[in-house]
């Protein structure tokens, strides 16, 4: 029967998967870190135009 084989998984494979799960979770977090610290300030620079600028 073909198509219906379950295929095994390759150690290397899920290697390859976890790394790019806990990249992806690193990359969330830290890009939610910095829009937390730099978001405010960059809106009220954008947003308020020239009068708020240090």
């Amino acid at each position: 029967m073909a198509g219906l084989e379950v295929p095994t998984w390759d150690p290397e494979t899920a290697w390859l998967i976890g790394t790019i799960l806990l990249e992806a979770v690193v990359l969330y977090v830290g890009y939610g870190g910095l829009e937390r610290l730099f978001g405010p300030y960059l809106m009220k620079l954008l947003i308020g135009g020239e009068t708020d600028v240090r």
